[in-house]
């Protein structure tokens, strides 16, 4: 990719407004000092300072369905934090933007800004050093509408120049193989042709402008760094960019995880047997071509699915687990994701998939035995929801080994006292697979066998597990009456009280080894950077109140109560 650069003009700018960034710094007397020239205070190093923020706008979810994952969420959240932690609102800023190139332009504007010191004074008149400044910035990224559907703090890596330009190279090489073999074409191909370059070109037009964003950020950020302001980068990656810290959100492969962990605890899989099996189906949904007929980064595909096989993967090898529809089985890897892959961006194709693993034996047989679904979002999962009923199975996930009623679920979230009620013993050998019984009596075994026909009914129509992610708010009902069992969530509060901590350090010079919510990871290709994360929330109807309800997340109303 042939890289913009800005002009010289432009960057000759940027250093001089570093250079008198630097005189303005070199001109204060001590830093505690109150008095200045035109009789303003100088911010002492016991003020908290100022934070400013530059999040997404946050993005369309299909149908309006909207997960409580999203950053107009986390904001009012990051601000109640960093005010209970010292900091004047009039210091704290917020910058949305629905582009990569305004994001990068915003924060160029703010740094240069507050070094040629046309914006160094708070509302107090007091003197704002770079070094009591601190940029949250999450980096725009584009995701597709697969990925859209968990919400915006999934964690995606921004690439830089370097990344782009090596792609470009192969784009090159592509482009002259695809010249060479043209020459050789029919008309009809030379058609084609001139498409597949005009499709190119606007390819091409558009990564170029994401790769000078892209170097605008990173030259921006890099500035802000070196006239002593922090950064903290927030959910996206930068490659190659070393912040002062980064906010690590959910993951595909911790998203995936948490389902596939709840599931194997709610099934009791340590209990389960080669002979009494449980069944099992894992859904990964996926856009299989972008917006401009591209084939789209299945990356997160991946990643999901590896994260889910970690954890059940050993119970198919033994034999305890199984597919109905034979996608998985003992010698599946990890690497197999795409034998539950499907191209989720067409209509229906949830339905549709499903359908086809859960085929009846035939039109009178009863509903296929399932006893679990990772539908890995909960904009799936209420289509799995649809078709489950569509497909008729019956009952809800409180009848799956149950530790409490849907009236004792509905009587704790609205304060009352939970209604329990002892599990149901499930056989490690199943009914139909035992034969250590001998009946000697005719009538007590057609009778014996005829009850045991409808318990095998009755077992193979039971609605299984549902697991999603994203807590939507139109969700929320189904897991109240147990038709979609578990969604995931982060923790919003936590999340923000930590970055407010982290802020608040930062500010006065101080490193965030005494946080233990930080540990030091690899971001963007750099070690050693302090990263603040937080275990992700499992929330199903027992602890839906606790959760979401108390934290102020939803209302009773949004519940369907």
């Amino acid at each position: 990719m042939v890289f913009t650069r800005r002009p010289a003009a432009v960057l000759t700018a940027i250093v001089a407004a570093c250079a008198m960034a630097i005189s303005l710094t070199a001109c204060t007397t001590d830093a505690n000092s109150q008095d200045t020239a035109d009789d303003r205070t100088t911010v002492t190093s016991s003020a908290p300072g100022v934070v400013a923020m530059f999040t997404p706008s946050d993005g369309i979810t299909l149908n309006q369905q909207t997960p409580l994952n999203k950053w107009a969420k986390l904001t009012p959240n990051l601000t109640k934090a960093l005010t209970s932690a010292g900091f004047k609102k009039g210091d704290i800023s917020h910058t949305t933007s629905d582009s990569l190139d305004k994001q990068s332009r915003a924060i160029q504007d703010y740094v240069v800004n507050h070094l040629s010191g046309s914006n160094t004074t708070d509302d107090a008149g007091i003197v704002i050093s770079p070094d009591n400044i601190t940029l949250l910035v999450a980096p725009v990224v584009e995701a597709d509408a697969s990925t859209r559907q968990y919400g915006d703090y999934v964690s995606q890596e921004l690439s830089t120049a370097d990344t782009a330009e090596g792609s470009d190279s192969t784009n090159s090489s592509d482009s002259s193989n695809s010249s060479d073999s043209s020459d050789s074409s029919t008309g009809s191909d030379s058609t084609n042709d001139s498409s597949s370059d005009a499709s190119k070109t606007v390819g091409d037009s558009k990564n170029a402008a994401q790769a000078e964003a892209v170097d605008r950020l990173v030259s921006s950020l890099k500035l802000a760094k070196e006239s002593g302001m922090h950064v903290v980068l927030m959910g996206n990656s930068i490659k190659g960019y070393k912040p002062d810290a980064f906010v690590r959100f959910s993951d595909a492969q911790a998203i995936g995880k948490l389902q596939a962990e709840k599931i194997v605890s709610k099934l009791e899989l340590s209990k389960a047997s080669k002979d009494n099996p449980k069944y099992i189906e894992v859904l990964i949904p996926y856009t299989a071509v972008d917006e401009s007929g591209e084939a789209s980064d299945s990356t997160f595909a991946q990643e999901a699915f590896r994260g889910i096989w970690q954890v059940l993967g050993a119970y198919y090898q033994k034999g305890v687990v199984e597919s109905p529809s034979g996608t998985l089985n003992g010698n599946s890897t990890e690497d197999d994701w795409q034998s539950v892959a499907y191209d989720a961006s067409k209509e229906g194709s949830t339905a549709k998939v499903l359908d086809a693993r859960l085929a009846k034996a035939d039109e009178h047989a009863s509903p296929t035995r399932i006893n679990g679904i990772i539908a890995m979002n909960d904009y799936i999962a209420s289509e799995v929801v649809t078709e489950l009923d569509d497909l008729g199975y019956t009952g809800s996930a409180a009848d799956i080994n149950p530790q409490i009623t849907i009236s004792g679920i509905v009587g704790n979230i609205t304060g009352k006292k939970d209604l329990s009620r002892s599990d149901v013993p499930d056989p490690i050998k199943s009914p139909e697979k035992d034969d250590s019984a001998d009946s000697t009596d005719s009538a007590d075994t057609q009778d014996d066998s005829t009850a045991t026909d409808k318990t095998d009914k009755t077992k193979d129509s039971q609605w299984p597990l549902v697991t999603g992610y994203g807590a939507y708010v139109s969700n929320i009902p189904s897991i109240v009456n147990g038709k979609q069992w578990m969604t995931g969530i982060e923790d919003r509060q936590t999340l923000a009280e930590n970055i407010a901590e982290a802020c608040a350090l930062l500010n006065k010079g101080q490193t965030l080894t005494s946080m233990s919510s930080v540990r030091n990871t690899e971001v963007g290709g750099k070690k050693k950077v302090p990263t603040i994360s937080g275990p992700l929330l499992a929330v199903s109807a027992s602890n839906l109140k606790v959760t979401l309800i108390d934290p102020g997340y939803i209302s009773l109303a949004d519940a369907g109560l």
